[in-house]
């Protein structure tokens, strides 16, 4: 758990909430000479919390850059599922991640921006603004009715928006790429003389993007006075199967514990895709639509630790491939809610400079004073059943051939520790990743 101390360190306080409103930018009317972005003021909404907007519209996405920004949601949704994974349910979404520490980079200079650059594996800092707008253009379009789905709708939304300290001197350049880039808007509150307002705000506008799955990403105690940006992506999916699980066949049966123990979870059966390599099996299950699937790895027994390692290392895509056929498939229901303080462990891949009170450049942000991170938060819903998935997820930075078989392919049942992965059919983007433990 992090402590205050790390919380509310001298800098920017950073909440990353995928956002589709244009940018809103707050600067200080006392100082022409301060860089300064072209303002529309919009309507106060309440409690001294102003919306104003950059004059400067998202671009249009290029579905050139969807490949890279796919690959970059892969490789950081790898490394961090590698240095997060242990002996207790784990959920993560690395798109959701990506998009907020995308944002946030925009304002990095220097030896900070460079760290943060290879974290996310992008080479400069435009290529990787148009992978991410390209791929949250792809992603947002895979929403809606299903054609020929019986009435059936994939909700899938993703909202970026920032809060700034009310009257601060940001700069132009830095407001402008995160509206056109990111489509993300900034709400002006006043983190020195209202803390606690500031943070209901960012909290409201959370739970109000994520349908109250994501409540509170910031926590009490996350901000103080010292606090002047938190940047906020927030992601939303919920959809049916392309074939639901028949609830009448939903019967409690043993669930093999990391521990060594039994415990009786509910497990639904049904029909699935299914991939195998060295160490591993899958059962991939479509959504209505057949754009977006979850895939369910499975390791062999005694290799727990092998695919352990195989995501952490890039392996992710392969284990996305099922080309082997259909077979039964096994699976408990599920539901979680998971907390990832994710500060520590994006020190740990190599971005330490970002957190660093003394070393950290935003320059790119203000020149008014020196920025740096507090913290990056997580949290992330996910509820699985005959039906289908619902899931959500908020970040917060405080400043994802068929081949012919003789005979069918085994069974597949998941009556022990597993992967999960909920993607899109095309690029493979990790929405959502995670590892259930314990189905209970």
């Amino acid at each position: 758990m992090l402590s205050r101390r790390e919380l509310v360190r001298a800098g920017m306080l950073g909440g990353l909430v995928v956002a589709a409103p244009g940018l809103l930018a707050g600067c200080s009317d006392e100082d022409d000479a301060k860089p300064r972005a072209s303002l529309s003021d919009g309507a106060d909404e309440g409690g001294g919390i102003r919306l104003v907007s950059s004059d400067v519209a998202r671009s249009t996405a290029d579905p050139a850059s969807i490949g890279p920004g796919a690959a970059s949601v892969q490789t950081l949704g790898g490394a961090l599922y590698g240095r997060l994974v242990s002996a207790d349910n784990l959920a993560l979404s690395p798109f959701s991640a990506a998009v907020a520490l995308g944002m946030t980079v925009n304002g990095a200079v220097g030896t900070t921006r460079d760290e943060m650059l290879e974290v996310l594996t992008a080479s400069d800092t435009e290529s990787l603004d148009d992978g991410l707008n390209a791929l949250t253009a792809y992603v947002e379009s895979l929403a809606g009715p299903v054609p020929d789905g019986d009435g059936a709708e994939i909700a899938l939304d993703s909202a970026n928006q920032v809060f700034g300290q009310r009257d601060y001197p940001w700069r132009e350049e830095f407001l402008d790429a995160l509206a056109s880039s990111y489509g993300a808007g900034l709400r002006e509150v006043d983190f020195s003389k209202d803390t606690d307002q500031a943070r209901t705000a960012i909290n409201g506008w959370t739970s109000e993007q994520t349908h109250d799955r994501i409540p509170e990403i910031v926590p009490k105690g996350a901000l103080d006075g010292d606090t002047r940006m938190v940047l906020v992506n927030a992601l939303y999916f919920k959809a049916p199967w392309l074939e639901p699980f028949e609830e009448s066949l939903t019967q409690d049966l043993p669930f093999h514990l990391a521990s060594g123990g039994t415990a009786d979870v509910p497990m639904m059966q049904g029909e699935a895709s299914v991939g195998e390599g060295d160490g591993w099996r899958t059962a991939r299950r479509s959504y209505a639509g057949g754009t977006l699937a979850m895939t369910f790895v499975l390791p062999d027994e005694g290799r727990e630790s092998d695919l352990d390692d195989l995501v952490a290392g890039g392996g992710l895509a392969d284990l996305l491939v099922a080309d082997a056929g259909s077979a039964s498939l096994t699976v408990p229901k599920w539901e979680l809610f998971v907390s990832a303080p994710l500060t520590d462990t994006l020190r740990e891949l190599g971005m330490a400079t970002a957190f660093d009170p003394d070393e950290a450049d935003f320059s790119g942000m203000t020149d008014e004073e020196q920025l740096s991170l507090s913290a990056v938060l997580q949290q992330v819903f996910i509820s699985v059943d005959e039906a289908g998935t619902e899931a959500a997820a908020a970040t917060a930075v405080l400043v994802g051939a068929t081949s012919a078989q003789v005979d069918p392919p085994e069974p597949l049942v998941l009556d022990r520790p597993f992967v999960f992965v909920i993607h899109d059919v095309e690029h493979g983007t990790p929405l959502f990743l995670g590892k259930v433990v314990d189905p209970r």
